[in-house]
């Protein structure tokens, strides 16, 4: 399993670790080939050591990195800005939100009482659907990946849970019939665990001190107790589950799914029992999926915790021994990391070309403890260079091993039992004996009958199991099988013949590959938790033949029992069964998860209107473990794909690149990003976790520089929104929590906008016009109208190609830098002063009100916006969209923004302005230029008067919006000069710029002059600058001369150096700002 081959001769070059420790690569079982699953898999063909190089380089950047904060960000951030208001609302009643609007955003106060409202009013059930205005034929379906009962929350099913509900959001809000089905797994083994520790702390019990009912009696008790946790979580996210159809997979009725399953399956001949090699925990007396197993990477001699012993266990040490050749003075030397399996050594393989050993062809070597003879075996697949270029064959230990001993005939010699003890055939002096301590038992005795050749430091891969922490047994068990071939062929053809898209298109090929190298699958397991194998081992009352091995299977044991008297030509009565004590492997039941959540075997309304699902979407860590046993089982059990479409999304790691992992202790809790959380409590969760020192160690470490001051409260609306900012159809997404805080300080983007929005509408006494009679004459509203229809034509096309970060940016990109930095800032003049009449545009419609013109767009921007923005952010487009529809001028489609139309770009088409949206280009350059010279004088409050000289079409241009170049460039007035005589025609054309002006440049043909001397002295301002920078410099000296001193770096301590390293650059950067703008003032003086 996982002894290395360094020495010992025969191991694939291409053979990984996980090859060599998992009856389940990629969550199959490999009773046959196992060798053959990775090929397709980067992850780990990747070599060991550069994985554990890349882990030690990252470690090593965490620990010597500064501490920035979330990334400098959270610094910024203090508790006054966490504003916490009271919400009287009780639960399942629609919030009031006529009270005064708070001054600041609180996520905490806006995400209260709406979720309850959505679920009591059931906006989330698929019968909604008839009561919608707007609804259509389309049927839009997809189940949750069932996340474990024992869990709570990560980054990862938030990422999952983020990605689907805005599709699902989406999707009904376009008017289509959607179900969103909840449901949970129950998580075999990890339950099992977590109620066996339980019982030993509560009780002081062990699962084998009760019976198996009483057992399950306790795992019963413990799910009714902590089962709605995790569904609490989904809600607290926002996810717009159908709660009223949630399933959990061992659930009456799913039982009777798992049942017909199986037994369909026994029937067509897929499944079988047979003898096979499995991953076996000896703690858990089990067999377990790849999944759940880690794999730990040891540099050479490591001493790790096993449970069962009390003191440390040592791994990572090649021991090499000699077997003496019978009938030769001679002896073939072998190595191996587990001398405790050589016990179970059967042969000595060596390659047929190996010049070293052709002498000892079809010889014997003779085993030193059982003297039985053991034959020199020929084959390919030993590598000549690989240690001794000799392979000792363990088949019941090893996996290629055992597919060696297929080749030739081997017999398998089971030295290990389930418990982790060495066998009976070991010997007297052996039996019983735990396995690790049989180790030092066998070195011994080699040592002492002169075979022993020595020991050193090696490093390997361990196999670890994630539940309990055991080190992983590959054992010969008999255990129930599937077979795959057919039906993997079938799901491969089903992706070249587009009946099934995968989507990003590049899984296809690892599909395929994956599916094409397909061994059959190994579903039991040797647990009490779970769906027991409905199959019965058979015994005939009065038989005087033994039925070995026999064995009928049924819905239920009167059905088993009426097969076995069928099957042996006897009575119903005189047959005796005793169903497999052994419970179906997890994944068996999950892969049923789509049709089955319908209510199948039968033939209910949901099967019939709901599957095949519209798509699954889900991590593509699970291609293998879930997605392609689904396709397999939906296909050969229904007769059809359980899905149309699936769309993977990348795992989500740290912002240093490493998977979020408990291993590592780097997990995030999404809660923890949206409540807000301690660094002491971040600290104490690392120290809860089974971590190795080091390990525990990096985590703390990266806790203290990343969240000094621990996380601040983010909400639920800033996560989503962070998440789906990423390309969830491109790399791994690294996540840190500044992306997070950022998305914050745009809910309070919104928050102000509305602000405003509902003050200048409560101020004025305008209507607002509905969006159809809403038709723009002003120059930026055209813009602004115009920028918003291709907003949403972006979305249109994005969501319909799943680029979800896409239509985030767009989002994002019109609320701050289109209404929020330009149109508000053009209109805060209109409105602000309405009976003035003092328009921002010089274009106006004749006659038409300048003021309640902006008011309208400004209202549908906004309104829209929002509308937008609700599958991302529900809770604060809920919000703020109520609080905007006292001033709509029709009655909304529905009392909820969940249920409204989703803005289609044919609606707002004769908002469509091409040209205004191409020419405000020039309008923003300008005012870049003239905003960076502004900063570079530094002028905050002062006006200057602005020239720019410029080509005639150009001049059109800003002519056309120069109230808007005025306002947002903060200038007196605007001056257009064509030089050359070019702008005769233009009645508008001043004179060229005076003498002396600072100028900026925006392209070959347009550039910009600021005339400073009218509004600011520039004498006084170059004095004022002159004495900064004088003591600027001085500070900067002081500073230099103690970073620079020899006792700095010995003397002072870490935190405080950082702190002057900071107070350092920013120093540099004032002073650098400092002469700059000095530099300019006094290149105007002496231009006058």
């Amino acid at each position: 399993m996982w002894r290395t081959a360094c020495l010992s001769g025969v191991r694939r070059a291409a053979k990984t670790p996980s090859q060599l420790g998992s009856v389940e690569t990629r969550g199959r079982s490999c009773p046959l080939l196992c060798h053959q699953f990775l090929s397709s898999s980067s992850s780990s063909t990747r070599p060991r050591a550069e994985k554990r190089r890349r882990r030690l380089e990252r470690d090593e950047v965490i620990m010597t990195a500064q501490q920035q904060g979330t990334e400098g960000k959270e610094g910024k951030w203090s508790k006054t800005q966490e504003v916490v208001y009271r919400d009287p609302t009780p639960p399942g009643m629609r919030k009031d939100v006529s009270s005064v609007f708070p001054s600041s955003y609180s996520p905490e106060f806006v995400e209260s009482s709406w979720y309850e409202w959505w679920e009591k009013e059931g906006f989330f059930k698929p019968e909604q659907h008839d009561h919608l205005p707007h609804r259509t034929d389309q049927i839009f379906s997809l189940c949750i990946p069932p996340p474990n009962v024992t869990g709570s929350l990560h980054l990862g099913h938030a990422l999952t849970v983020a990605v689907e509900d805005a599709l699902v959001r989406w999707r009904r809000m376009q008017g289509c019939r959607v179900l969103w089905v909840p449901g949970c797994d129950h998580a075999g083994i990890a339950t099992q665990a977590v109620v066996e520790r339980r019982l030993l702390g509560t009780k002081g019990k062990r699962r084998q001190d009760f019976t198996r009912d009483e057992f399950l009696q306790e795992v019963w008790k413990w799910k009714n107790e902590k089962g709605e946790e995790i569904y609490q979580q989904l809600r607290r996210l926002g996810a717009s589950l159908d709660w009223s159809r949630a399933r959990f997979t061992m659930d009456p009725g799913f039982s009777r799914a798992v049942t017909e399953a199986f037994v369909r399956l026994c029937d067509s001949g897929l499944i079988y029992r047979s003898e096979g090699l499995v991953n076996w925990s000896c703690a858990l007396q089990s067999a377990i999926s790849d999944i759940e197993v880690d794999w730990k990477d040891l540099c050479g001699k490591t001493s790790l915790f096993v449970p069962g012993y009390e003191k440390l266990v040592e791994f990572g040490a090649m021991f090499t021994f000699a077997y003496p050749v019978e009938g030769f003075e001679a002896e073939v030397i072998v190595s191996t990391t587990r001398p405790e399996t050589m016990l179970g050594d059967v042969a000595v393989a060596v390659h047929p070309d190996d010049p070293r050993y052709q002498a000892f062809h079809g010889k014997q070597v003779r085993h030193p403890f059982t003297s039985r003879l053991l034959p020199i075996i020929t084959d390919p697949t030993v590598d000549m260079e690989l240690g001794t270029g000799a392979m000792k064959v363990t088949p019941a230990h090893d996996h290629v091993d055992f597919l060696l001993s297929q080749r030739h005939s081997l017999p398998h010699l089971s030295v290990i039992e389930g418990d982790g003890r060495m066998s009976p055939l070991c010997g007297p002096w052996l039996q019983g004996v735990r396995r690790f301590d049989a180790r030092q038992l066998v070195v011994d005795a080699l040592a002492e009958k002169k075979l022993f050749r020595g020991e050193k430091s090696h490093a390997m891969t361990l196999p670890v199991c994630s539940r309990t922490g055991d080190i992983i047994e590959p054992l010969l068990k008999r255990q129930w099988f599937m077979r795959c071939d057919r039906m993997a062929e079938r799901a491969m053809q089903a992706v070249e013949d587009g009946e099934l898209q995968i989507i990003p298109p590049h899984y296809a090929k690892t599909w395929k590959n994956w599916l094409s190298n397909i061994s059959d699958w190994c579903i039991s397991r040797q647990l009490w938790w779970g769906h027991q194998i409905p199959a019965y081992q058979v015994q005939i009352v009065g038989s005087t033949s033994e039925l070995q091995e026999q064995w009928v299977w049924g819905r239920s044991e009167e059905e088993a029992r009426r097969r076995a008297a069928s099957r042996y030509g006897v009575k119903p009565e005189d047959v005796v069964l005793t169903q497999d004590p052994d419970v179906l492997d997890t994944w068996f039941s999950s892969a049923l998860f789509p049709f089955a959540m319908l209510g199948w075997p039968e033939q209910t309304p949901d099967l019939k209107d709901f599957y095949p699902n519209s798509l699954l979407e889900t991590g593509s860590d699970l291609i293998f473990f879930w997605v392609a046993r689904m396709v397999m089982l939906g296909t050969e059990l229904t007769g059809q794909l359980p899905f149309r479409q699936v769309l993977f999304h990348p795992l989500v790691r740290d912002k240093y690149g490493r998977k979020m992992s408990k291993s590592l202790g780097n997990v995030i809790d999404p809660l923890d990003v949206i409540q807000g959380v301690s660094l002491q409590r971040l600290q104490d969760k690392v120290k809860e976790g089974n971590l190795d020192p080091r390990e525990q160690l990096v985590a703390m470490e990266a806790q203290k520089k990343d969240f000094p001051k621990g996380i601040p409260q983010c909400g639920t609306d800033a996560l989503r929104f962070a998440l789906c900012s990423h390309r969830v159809q491109g790399e791994d997404i690294c996540l840190s929590v500044s992306q997070v805080l950022t998305c914050r300080h745009f809910c309070n983007k919104m928050w102000q906008t509305l602000k405003f929005t509902l003050g200048v509408l409560g101020e004025n006494s305008a209507v607002v016009s509905t969006l159809k009679e809403t038709v723009p004459a002003g120059s930026v509203e055209r813009w602004i109208c115009s920028r918003l229809y291709s907003t949403v034509l972006q979305c249109e096309r994005a969501f319909e190609a799943y680029e979800l970060h896409a239509v985030t940016a767009a989002l994002y990109s019109f609320w701050v830098h289109n209404l929020c930095d330009v149109y508000m800032e053009c209109v805060k003049p209109v409105l602000a002063k309405p009976e003035e009449g003092a328009g921002i545009q010089n274009n106006a419609e004749p006659g038409a009100s300048r003021s309640q013109e902006a008011l309208s767009v400004l209202f549908h921007c906004v309104s829209v916006s929002l509308t937008l923005l609700s599958p991302f952010m529900p809770f604060i487009t809920e919000e703020l969209w109520q609080r905007l529809q006292p001033f709509t001028p029709t009655a909304p489609a529905h009392s909820s923004l969940s249920m409204q139309p989703y803005p289609q770009s044919s609606q707002l088409k004769h908002w469509h302005f091409s040209k205004e949206e191409e020419d405000f280009l020039l309008v923003q350059e300008v005012i870049r230029v003239a905003r960076s010279l502004r900063a570079r004088c530094g002028l905050t409050k002062e006006k200057p008067t602005m020239w720019v000289v410029c080509s005639p079409s150009q001049a059109q241009v800003l002519l056309h919006f120069s109230s808007a170049v005025q306002t947002l460039g903060r200038m007196s007035s605007l001056q257009l000069h064509c030089p050359d005589g070019e702008g005769a025609k233009l009645s508008e054309c001043s004179a060229p710029p005076p003498e002396g002006s600072l100028v900026g440049v925006v392209d070959h043909t347009c550039r910009v002059h600021l005339h400073l001397q009218d509004v600011v002295n520039v004498d006084k301002q170059i004095l004022q600058l002159s004495q900064k920078r004088d003591k600027l410099v001085s500070k900067l000296e002081e500073m230099l001369c103690r970073v620079q001193s020899p006792d700095h770096l010995t003397k002072v301590p870490a935190h405080v150096r950082e702190q002057m390293d900071k107070k350092l650059s920013a120093l540099k950067q004032e002073l650098e700002t400092t002469e700059d703008q000095l530099e300019l003032l006094q290149k105007t003086q002496g231009g006058r």
